[in-house]
């Protein structure tokens, strides 16, 4: 990991446009691509950011031009871009984190993908399971299933579906997609609560989402009955 603290702008360009005036900042640049820019106030939340896969290059000071780090990151037909330019360098340190120990599993997260790999149709009609834990370079994509027109299905299970998590499946989506065999795979988000503003995010995305039960995937009761008129 990276760390540079510096007197610096930074301007994005992409979906929208903003720009930060110049102050003192963190810049964190993280071995995924991953690049924050933090203030000394707001919590936790960065004031920029960009997720990976990103290009990151660095331009050294030239004339009366700053040095300037610029990361870009394509999505689909556009490119997100974030020009951080550094008019003084106080810090610049770069640690080695050594491999990173996998976050444990959410207990419910957990029992909620061994059931539905179990039980596959519950995340789409006709669904069969291929392989859980599927391996993409960002990391492990939950089941990965084949459906009735053996079509890859991506499936991403959380207790709550939020906004960061249609993030997640997006990103793995997007890897996946540049197997040629698999450019046709598409994502589904299961989850015992879904966020309304992320089930929006997600079917502009073309992701379903489905909302499980726990109490029925164990058998303790029997799914609830809808009534057509």
């Amino acid at each position: 990991m990276r760390l540079i603290v510096a007197r610096c702008e930074a301007r994005y360009t992409g979906r929208l446009d903003t720009y930060l005036p110049e102050a003192l900042r963190l810049v964190m640049i993280k071995s995924d691509g991953s690049v924050m820019i933090h203030a000394d106030t707001g919590g936790y939340k960065p004031q920029n950011w960009m997720t990976p896969p990103t290009t990151i290059d660095e331009v050294p000071e030239a004339d009366d031009e700053p040095a300037m780090i610029v990361v870009t990151k394509r999505a689909g037909a556009t490119e997100d871009r974030v020009e951080i330019r550094i008019t003084e360098v106080l810090s610049d340190v770069t640690h080695d984190m050594g491999e990173a120990a996998a976050l444990e599993r959410d207990g419910v997260e957990a029992h909620l993908q061994e059931l539905l790999a179990d039980q596959p149709t519950w995340c789409g009609e006709g669904l069969r399971l291929v392989r859980r834990e599927w391996a993409t370079d960002i990391g492990p994509v939950d089941l990965m299933c084949k459906d009735t027109d053996d079509r890859w299905v991506a499936v991403e299970i959380k207790r709550v579906g939020t906004i960061e998590a249609v993030e997640q499946i997006t990103r793995y989506l997007e890897r996946i997609h540049r197997e040629p065999s698999m450019a046709d795979c598409r994502g589904v988000l299961a989850a015992q609560s879904i966020k309304p503003q992320a089930r929006t995010l997600a079917e502009g995305r073309d992701i379903e989402c489905v909302e499980v039960d726990l109490a029925v995937l164990r058998g303790e009761r029997e799914p609830d009955l809808t009534l057509f008129g």
